[in-house]
């Protein structure tokens, strides 16, 4: 398991469109990655089986199985970084991909240079940064979940039960989106899952006490219509 998160990394392409998995190989070869491929669902379950890739970069139409059943299947064993790369851009295909497991959802026609810094992203937060109660650390921002201590620029910062609550759900999860209904559940409950006015609130507030600027988010990042993901990577 590649730790710089760097072209060392194994990435398994999933798609059934032969050009665009000609594309990728060439785009990420030359950046040093190691590539396999899948044209549909199966091959690319055994693929990941076999070549135990870092990360996979899936397409949603495939052939044989759509890609969220791929998702639920890998999900079954393995906690390797998914991005899902696809045509859909519904709200609901992106909340389901993000709720089956997929780590990251980029609509098509996408950058390279998006993509790549996506993956860089999800590979930075695989291994050892993945343990019980760790400390999350950017130039500005400390969490420590183990001592459920926020500190900005060493001083330590006061946060409410919720907000320290929300702020804790997308640590335990850095670098992945998570749904606004998905932390609606986990925060407020059930009954609350439609409730997103609670969320910009306390996102807002969040951003007051954490951000250098928080009219312009570095640490807390808005998926628009899907959720909220935490960079540390800032």
């Amino acid at each position: 398991m590649p730790n710089d998160a760097t072209g060392t990394a194994k990435v398994l392409i999933v798609d059934d469109e032969p050009q665009i998995r000609r594309f990728l190989k060439a785009s990420l070869t030359a950046h040093g990655y190691q590539v396999v491929e899948a044209e549909d669902a199966n091959s690319a379950i055994k693929a990941a089986t076999v070549e135990k890739p870092d990360l996979t970069v899936l397409d949603l139409g495939l052939p044989d199985m759509d890609g969220m059943e791929v998702i639920e299947r890998v999900r079954e064993w393995s906690s390797m970084p998914i991005i899902v790369l696809s045509v859909r851009s519904d709200e609901s295909d992106k909340v389901g991909a993000l709720d089956r497991g997929a780590n990251d959802y980029i609509t098509k026609p996408f950058g390279m240079a998006e993509l790549m810094a996506r993956m860089r992203a999800a590979l930075r937060h695989i291994g050892p940064e993945a343990s019980d109660d760790p400390v999350l650390e950017t130039e500005r921002v400390s969490i420590d979940l183990a001592k459920r201590l926020v500190t900005v620029e060493g001083s330590p910062v006061k946060l409410s039960r919720k907000e320290y609550d929300l702020l804790r759900a997308l640590a335990q999860h850095p670098g992945k989106v998570i749904t606004h209904q998905q932390l609606l559940r986990d925060i407020w409950g059930e009954a609350y899952v439609e409730e997103t006015q609670y969320l910009r609130v306390y996102i807002g507030q969040l951003r007051q006490k954490l951000e250098a600027d928080p009219s312009r988010p570095r640490l807390i990042i808005t998926e628009p219509a899907v959720g909220y993901r935490l960079q540390i990577s800032v």
